[in-house]
C-alpha cells in the first residue's frame, strides 16, 4: 500500500532532502488534502516539533480534520502521544524518544504502551550505513534497526523504518535491508527512504510492507 506523507515545517508542506536541504515547499494544504482524500492511511510529521524548534498544532488538528493521519515528530511523552491522538489522530509514531544512549528505552516504551496500547503506537527505527540513527538522523548509536526492533516488538503494532541513506533522493531504496527487517518482526512494517516507483510499491506490497512516498508525489515523478 501507499502512504503518501506529509511533512510540516514553519506552517507549510515541504520536502527537505537528507532530512536537511529543502527541495519543495508549498502553503496549498487544501490541495494536497484533496489529493490524499482517497487513502486510507497519511503519514504526517511536524519537522518542527521533531526538531524543538516550536510546532504546527493547529495544521496538524486541521489535517487530521479531514484525513487519517499516523503522526509523528516531537511526540517524547506518554502526554504528547495522549495529545496528539486528541486531535484526531489514527496512530502517533515515537523515534528517538524510544532510545537513550546505545540503548532502546524498554521502560518508555512500556509504559507508553501500558498507557495509550500497543494498536495505536508506531515505533519509527531510522536507519544508517546499518546502524540506527536518532535526533534528526544527526547521532548514529551501536545498534542496528533489526536488534532494535526486535527489542521492541512488545510494546508497538508497527515499525516504520526509514532508510537515511536513501531518503529524498529518488534513486530507489534499499529492498535488502527491508527484507531483514519483515523477517525480523511479525508485526506491521512500513518502509520509507528513496521509494520511487509503483513497481518499487508493488514488490514492498509483495513483502506485507507499506510504502511510505514524499518526494516522489510531490515532484511528480510517481503519479496518484
Amino acid at each position: 500500500m501507499l502512504i503518501p506523507s506529509i511533512d510540516l515545517q514553519g506552517g507549510k508542506i515541504v520536502q527537505l532532502v537528507q532530512g536537511e536541504r529543502l527541495a519543495v515547499e508549498t502553503s496549498d494544504v487544501d490541495a494536497w488534502i484533496r489529493k490524499f482524500a482517497a487513502y486510507p492511511k497519511v503519514q504526517l510529521i511536524d519537522l518542527d516539533a521533531a526538531k524543538g524548534a516550536g510546532n504546527n498544532e493547529a495544521l496538524v488538528s486541521r489535517i487530521c480534520g479531514a484525513l487519517p493521519c499516523r503522526v509523528g515528530g516531537g511526540i517524547r511523552s506518554v502526554e504528547r502521544a495522549t495529545a496528539i491522538l486528541g486531535l484526531g489522530a489514527t496512530k502517533v509514531i515515537l523515534g528517538s524518544s524510544l532510545f537513550s544512549g546505545n540503548l532502546v528505552n524498554l521502560d518508555f516504551a512500556k509504559t507508553l504502551s501500558d498507557h495509550i496500547g500497543p494498536e495505536r503506537l508506531i515505533a519509527a527505527v531510522d536507519g544508517k550505513g546499518g546502524k540506527v540513527v536518532v535526533n534528526g538522523w544527526r547521532t548514529a548509536l551501536d545498534i542496528t534497526p533489526a536488534e532494535a526492533i526486535e527489542q521492541l516488538e512488545p510494546f508497538f503494532s508497527e515499525f516504520l523504518y526509514t532508510h537515511v541513506d536513501l531518503e529524498g533522493l529518488m534513486k530507489g531504496t534499499d529492498m535488502s535491508a527491508i527484507r531483514t527487517l519483515r523477517a525480523t518482526t511479525s508485526r506491521a512494517l512500513t518502509a520509507a527512504g528513496g521509494i520511487t516507483t509503483r513497481e518499487e510499491i508493488d514488490q514492498l506490497d509483495g513483502m506485507n510492507v507499506d510504502a511510505v512516498v514524499g518526494m516522489a508525489v510531490y515532484t511528480g515523478k510517481l503519479k496518484v
